[in-house]
């Protein structure tokens, strides 16, 4: 594992570029803090794209949570969304997958997570193109995103979705996971995704699942493909691409998996390394 400044990347060369696909996380990773994409990192994407690559967004994030980010871009190419549960043709405004989580199933999961740990806080993200996403009481979200309210538990289960948040009042995010995991992992899949979210997902999905979908569409292996990201959802992604970078604001399960760490979001760690990737073609 190596600073991404000096030194070079390797791949599987067939164009200009060492790298045919750039996958990108959102939250700690494309976006800064404010939410924001930098214009240095617009300039990098604009480029390698230029070159012939392809770049692709691969978030936790559901489509509805997403879409805005992407029509600011100006993106049209496929995203991979939901942890890997939703592929979207963001050039058409068309669903292409989407995975659902067993609501029986995980409701028993929930049950047992309870059970060991106490009481938590429930949010759910709600299957479709539009799906909402459900917040209990307690339950602290990001306030820029549109979410509904709700008072009980029956309507999580009314509807198809594709995860559930959790959140406990006394456990940090990774202490919850490992619980969950510990009791219901051989049912739902956990994962930490970022500050305050833990998630319930379809057993074996990962965004590996649905970024290895998007390649094979676009016609790009696994060799081909460099990623970053920050959290412990993107290690999956990490041990699929060839090439795994992760941001100097990661969390230190993603850093020990990682091919090399480039500066912070907030640093425009992703720009650095493609503007690296670009002066080495040149050269």
């Amino acid at each position: 594992m190596t600073a991404s400044e000096p030194g070079t990347a390797g791949g599987s060369a067939t164009g200009p570029l060492p790298y045919q696909l750039v996958a990108t996380d959102l939250d700690g990773t494309l976006l800064r803090e404010d939410s924001t994409v930098s214009r240095r990192s617009r300039a990098a994407l604009a480029a390698v794209t230029a070159a012939g690559a392809a770049h692709i967004i691969v978030t936790g994030r559901s489509v509805p949570w997403t879409r805005h980010v992407l029509e600011d871009l100006g993106y049209q190419g496929l995203a991979v969304c939901g942890q890997g549960a939703q592929v979207y043709d963001a050039g058409t405004g068309r669903l292409l997958t989407s995975v659902t989580l067993d609501r029986k199933l995980a409701a028993v999961a929930l049950a047992k997570i309870e059970a060991e740990v106490g009481p938590v806080a429930l949010a759910a993200s709600r299957d479709g193109l539009d799906g909402e996403v459900l917040v209990g009481n307690g339950y602290i979200y990001n306030p820029e995103l549109p979410v509904i309210h709700m008072t009980g538990t029956d309507v999580l289960w009314a509807e198809p979705i594709n995860k559930l948040y959790i959140q406990h009042h006394e456990l940090d995010d990774d202490a919850l996971a490992d619980a969950a995991r510990a009791v219901a992992g051989d049912m739902v899949g956990v994962v930490m995704a970022g500050q305050g979210i833990v998630e319930l997902l379809p057993l074996g999905l990962t965004k590996a699942t649905g970024l290895s979908l998007a390649a094979r569409r676009l016609g790009v292996t696994a060799a081909q493909t460099i990623a970053f990201g920050d959290m412990p959802n993107d290690v999956p992604m990490f041990r699929w691409a060839g090439h795994s970078v992760a941001m100097a604001n990661a969390h230190p399960d993603l850093k020990a998996v990682a091919d090399e760490i480039t500066l912070s979001n907030d640093e425009d760690g992703i720009a650095v390394v493609l503007e690296r990737l670009m002066g080495a073609a040149a050269s």
